[in-house]
């Protein structure tokens, strides 16, 4: 691992649709976001919610997955199958706790790198994903650039702002403030830091909306009543909203794992690999790219998403680039936006050409 640390052994839980062809080149790997899991086009099995990107992937969408074998794996540190800080140490017998090495994006690459092996995939057809998910496939396309032969990295940017840092300081301290979270060993101790893990959620969903789709949605609406109490009960519709995300987050996510992937996030810079030069990082890459920011977005603004372009080119990158405008905000890559599912569908039904794949079957 980039700590220098070694995990050994290591699981990684996935999902896979569709079907891999004779020839292996149809795969498509989806990198999921910070609270997202490896059930990207199925009901998830813990909330019995539809799968998390169903806008981009399954039967007749962009990631088509009668046309492409699809891939989804749950990240090193998470906590739906892959080996995070709940996991058994076989060294003590007990849940790691803090003590699993803290994980990186590029670890968390390494670790797919070794399932694509283990599935016989020479190269992945393309590498998707938004926000920390798009970390991730920036960070393939850097590290295995002969094994992407497309890449879409979806509202996010090669580096961790500071900004960014700072809300998740204050989610991670919201964690360790609460009691029960007894210095990351409560799963030994029978309890849960469900309150600390509540409100770092309740804080970072905000950074997922703008103030747009906040005030369309909620404006300043009251909660079931006619008037405010004057007390500090949810009185405002944002307010019982927000509460209702921390604590049905609180029933699937652990909150150490918390701990660790927020972490992996604030550690990327991907030019810091290079001297500080985003564009060695993609020296001579033979990868298609399409990047997409959105107007709204202001936790991973377009800026961020021009940088990168700007680096694709300099590094001589073949690279297409959209900015749609929406008032959805971060969360927008996530939700039914026509534009962003047009842009990405006509990215890789060119791909796919390009890589004699069968073209897309059109509604007789």
């Amino acid at each position: 691992m980039d700590s220098g640390l070694l995990l050994s052994p290591f699981t990684i839980a996935y999902q896979t649709y569709g079907e891999l062809n004779a020839d292996r080149t149809n795969a498509v790997l989806i990198c999921h976001a910070l609270t997202g899991d490896q059930h990207v086009a199925n009901i998830h099995p813990v909330t019995g919610k539809a799968g998390w990107w169903q806008t981009m992937v399954g039967p007749g969408r962009p990631i088509d997955t009668e046309r492409y074998f699809v891939i989804c794996s749950n990240v090193v540190g998470g906590c739906m199958g892959s080996t995070g800080p709940a996991s058994t140490n076989p060294a003590t017998g007990k849940p790691y706790g803090l003590d699993m090495p803290v994980v990186t994006i590029r670890d968390m690459v390494r670790a797919q790198a070794l399932l694509i092996d283990h599935l016989g995939i020479d190269q992945l057809f393309c590498v998707a994903g938004g926000s920390m998910g798009g970390m991730q496939v920036l960070q393939w396309a850097a590290s295995f650039p002969e094994r992407v032969f497309a890449a879409m990295p979806i509202a996010t940017s090669a580096r961790h702002s500071s900004q960014n840092i700072a809300f998740h300081e204050v989610g991670r301290q919201a964690i360790m403030a609460d009691p029960n979270w007894r210095g990351g060993r409560y799963l030994e101790e029978g309890v849960r830091p469900e309150k600390g893990l509540a409100v770092a959620r309740m804080a970072a969903h905000i950074t997922y909306m703008s103030d747009d789709s906040l005030h369309r949605k909620f404006g300043r609406k009251l909660q079931n009543r006619a008037a405010p109490t004057f007390s500090f009960e949810a009185d405002f519709q944002i307010e019982s909203y927000l509460r209702h995300q921390g604590s049905t987050f609180v029933e699937r996510f652990d909150a150490n794992s918390y701990l660790y992937v927020t972490r992996a996030m604030d550690y990327f810079d991907l030019a810091a690999d290079y001297d500080g030069v985003l564009a060695r990082a993609f020296k001579g890459a033979s990868t298609r790219f399409c990047v997409a920011s959105f107007t709204s977005d202001w936790l991973f603004p377009t800026v961020d998403s021009r940088a990168i372009v700007h680096a694709l080119n300099a590094g001589g990158a073949s690279v297409s680039f959209v900015e749609i405008a929406t008032d959805k905000g971060h969360d927008a890559f996530l939700l039914d936006v026509p534009d962003l599912i047009s842009t990405t569908g006509g990215f890789l039904d060119a791909a796919a050409s390009a890589r004699g794949l069968p073209q897309r079957k059109t509604p007789s």
